[in-house]
This record gives C-alpha cells, structure tokens and sequence, in this order.
C-alpha cells in the first residue's frame, strides 16, 4: 500500500483529519482540547485538515485557525487546509439551503479566508450543489478564484458521475468527497473507478462510520441529546440493531487480526483503493495513534473479501442521512 498520495497539489499521507465533530454534531466538544488534539495531529505526521465554513456557523474554520497561526510559516506551508462551502444554515439548526451563486462563492471564500488566517485556500471544495447553477458557471467562479490567488485547488462532494464530467471538462478537479465506508460503499459503482480514471484523489469522510465502525459506540439513546446520529436511520430501530450486529462481527474479525475494528476500517479502504484519502474525526488525542498504525496497514486478498462480503452494500439497512441531510446531495441516495 502507498502511504503517500496525490492530494491538491500535495503528497501526503493517506489519512488525514476531520475536523467537523470538533464544532457540532456529536455532542459538547472542548476548544482546548481540540486545539490539543490538532497539535498532536500534526505531530504524528498528519498535514490533511478538513472543514466547512457550515461545521458551527464559521467555529470550526475560526479553530482551526487557532491552531494554523500557532505553526512557523514553513510549517503552515506543508499543510494541506481544505474548506467547503455552499451549505447555508440558520445556526444551532440542521435545515439547510444551497447556494452557489457567484456572489456567494467569493463571499464565502474571503470569510473563510478570514477564519482560517490564511491568504490562499489549498483546497475549497462545493461542498452540496443547487442544480439552479450549471457546474459550468460554478466552475467559472471557482477558476476565477484560483486566477485572482485565493484558491489552489478546486474540489466537489457528493456529486454525480455526469457532474464530475461537466467540472473537470471546465477546470481540474482536484478531489472529490463522498462518504465512504465498509457500511457506505455505493462510490463503488461509479465514482472511485472514475476518479482514478480522471486523476481526481478520492477523499473518503466518515470512514468509520460515524464511529459505529470502531465498535465502541454507546447505544443510540445513550448519545448525547443534540448528536445528530440520534435522527440517522442507521442509527436507531431495527435497522440500527442489524447494522451493530455485523460490527459485532466484524469486531470479531479483527480481534482475530490483531486489529482494532477502527484500524481494520481505515485498513480496508486504503488497501482497496490507491488514490483514496480518508479523513477519520477525532475530538481526542485517545485514538490518534492507533487510528494513524491502523491506517498503515495492508490487508490481504483473503482479508478484503472477507470484509467485502460481510458489507455487501445489500447487508447494511436503512438510509445514511434524512431527508433534510439529502439536500444537495447528488450521489446515490441510500
């Protein structure tokens, strides 16, 4: 397996940090303890951050800005910041509206450049589409970012296979970002082989599903009142005790490899695909280091189908975000 890959310009190692959880969605989280964690990050060897300027209405690029400005300039250089925008939110709530009108796009670059304490962004990413606008025109605002120095690089997220196409006709895309997981395998059918075909890096959030991959997930109800896990279909129900089953199982299995299942998870896709990163959340220093000698190892052709088949896409049951979480997403929608 190569650790080093292709990302916006970069070579980095495969896994990188997710830094959503950080801000929202899972529950109270602590700034010291993030910028903590951040620190450490960096000092394993982690140079791939990401964000959203949606991820606390602007706290978690303001954070990560935090931790940016504590770096030497040369250090800051080796870092690879990616940034989305294009989710609009009332704060404190989950509805959503997509924008990605030209005014917009700058709008939200210069504010994220502000938080992020930086003069160029290494990769901004469409982070949802609003089919109103022909990725052609979105294009076109992007590229005359990059033109005016404000950006390096140009991503998309959870797009089609023909909106991939359209973008990367106008401009290079640099990185796609789909969910992707043993429990989320549907950029199987046509995103990842076309990524590798087009030289796109495949940027893989929520490898761990969600933590319920690392097979120590309290119980659904056991999660704090504002986790947004709560609301997931996955998560809860029939369909929730089905899906912690295979994990019991899976769990199972890398006991048997002398594996946490959390290492077993990053070791699956990595080893599975070559141009994929992927981007695990961690709020804490606790798993850090066993999620980075999880991410390094390489699992045979017996193991992966082993995995392979106890995932097969039909195994896991209910859908991955509700229908409000749906909203420009364009990828296949189970």
């Amino acid at each position: 397996m190569t650790w080093l890959r292709p990302l916006a310009g970069f070579q980095l190692p495969a896994m990188g940090l997710g830094c959503m959880g950080m801000s929202e969605f899972y529950g109270p989280s602590d700034d010291e303890q993030s910028l903590h964690t951040l620190r450490a990050a960096y000092d394993r060897g982690v140079r791939h951050f990401d964000t959203a300027d949606t991820y606390g209405s602007g706290h978690n690029e303001t954070l990560l800005g935090r931790f940016l400005a504590g770096l030497a300039p040369g250090e800051r250089a080796g870092v690879c910041v990616a940034t989305k925008f294009g989710i609009r939110r009332t704060p404190g709530t989950y509805e959503r509206n997509i924008d990605n009108s030209p005014d917009y796009v700058t709008s939200a670059c210069e504010a994220s450049l502000r938080r992020l304490g930086l003069e160029c962004l290494p990769l901004f990413y469409v982070h949802r589409r609003d089919p109103a606008v022909p990725i052609e025109a979105l294009m076109a605002s992007l590229v005359a970012l990059k033109t005016a120095g404000k950006i390096a690089a140009i991503g998309l997220s959870e797009v089609s296979a023909d909106t991939l196409r359209r973008a990367h006709a106008v401009h290079p895309v640099a990185a796609l970002q789909n969910e992707y997981s043993l429990w989320e395998r549907g950029a199987e059918a046509e995103m990842l082989p076309l990524c590798q075909a087009l030289g796109v890096a495949f940027v893989a959030y929520s490898p761990l599903g969600r933590a319920l991959l690392s097979a120590e997930l309290p119980p659904t109800e056991q999660l704090d009142a504002k986790d947004f896990r709560r609301q997931l279909p996955r998560f809860s129900g029939e369909a929730g005790a089905h899906n912690r089953a295979l994990v019991a199982e899976f769990s199972t299995l890398a006991e048997g490899w002398q594996m946490k299942p959390a290492q077993l998870a990053l070791a699956w896709i990595l080893s599975r695909q070559p141009h994929a990163h992927v981007i695990p959340g961690m709020r804490r220093e606790t798993h850090l280091q066993a999620n980075w000698d999880g991410a390094r190892r390489t699992l045979d052709a017996g193991q992966l189908a082993r995995l392979d088949a106890l995932f097969a896409p039909e195994a896991v049951q209910g859908a991955r975000y509700t229908p409000q979480g749906y909203v420009g997403i364009e990828s296949p929608q189970r």
